[in-house]
């Protein structure tokens, strides 16, 4: 069988390079601005310093960060809950469809990608009585913002997975392992689950970087996370809010290099066998 020809020009090795090389500088130079900022001494643009850094940790500092170490850990368990709602409610509702309802597949599709047409303050709009209810319920905590964010996040959620099926037939790779004997819970560890690794991956990624950055529904509902814990800091402290800032991207670019070597060695696993 033939392969399919790639459609237009092929980039040589040196433009190749150079895009990559361009790419680069146009993310490094905002992050390094942003890391050389933290160093620099208030009042003295040509000095530097590490107090600011070790401001954080001191205990006789008068400015004290508990609001911001609570916005981080209120988003980290948002990002946890968050993530489970992908990975309980968004996948298993895919992997059925594909298996057992390919015609509602353009519906689903559609219910997943309308939240990225709506602006966000629209939809908080719309949140806000609901969370009335919510906080009568399970009162007024940084937890359940993760139903909301959930709906803000499934685009970004749906549509690596969805990629990741199409590329791989999971209709004629079910069958076949049930024609051999396996069971559906063996069907899914052992067949979907390996072959959509990358497609998981890149949602979680995807949702976890959403929720770090969400500020919109944290700040109507008046909730703490890292956003609306940040952009409090930076009233008092911007130093301190840009080295958390770096942080914050540092984590996103460590989680990006783990989901590509991670999808790396699953090829290289795929091509040995």
């Amino acid at each position: 069988m033939s392969a399919v020809g790639r459609v237009g020009a092929v980039p040589g090795k040196a433009t190749s390079r150079i895009i990559l090389a361009i790419a680069a500088v146009l993310f490094i130079l905002p992050v390094g601005a942003m890391l050389l900022f933290t160093f620099r001494v208030s009042g003295s643009p040509g000095e530097f310093t590490f107090a600011h850094y070790a401001a954080i940790f001191d205990p006789n500092q008068e400015l004290t960060y508990d609001q911001l170490f609570q916005g981080i850990g209120n988003s980290l368990v948002l990002c946890a809950i968050t993530v489970a709602i992908v990975l309980l409610i968004l996948l298993p509702t895919m992997v059925l469809v594909e298996l057992r309802y390919p015609r509602v597949r353009r519906m689903i599709e559609f219910v997943c990608l309308l939240p990225i047409t709506v602006p966000t303050v629209v939809l908080v709009v719309g949140f806000v009585p609901v969370y009335q209810v919510v906080a009568g319920l399970f009162g007024s905590v940084a937890w359940t913002l993760a139903f909301a964010i959930g709906i803000i996040v499934l685009p970004y959620a749906y549509r690596p997975i969805q990629a990741n099926i199409a590329a791989f037939d999971l209709v004629v790779l079910s069958e076949a392992a049930r024609s051999l004997g396996a069971g559906w819970f063996s069907v899914l560890g052992r067949v979907i689950l390996p072959g959509l690794r990358r497609g998981i991956l890149s949602a979680c990624f995807l949702t976890i970087a959403v929720v770090l950055g969400e500020f919109t529904i944290a700040s109507f509902l008046n909730q703490t996370t890292f956003q609306t814990a940040l952009f409090l800091l930076q009233q008092t402290d911007p130093y301190v809010a840009a080295i958390f800032a770096v942080f914050a991207l540092v984590f996103a670019f460590v989680l990006l290099l783990v989901i590509g070597r991670v999808g790396s060695f699953t090829r290289t696993k795929r091509t040995a066998r």
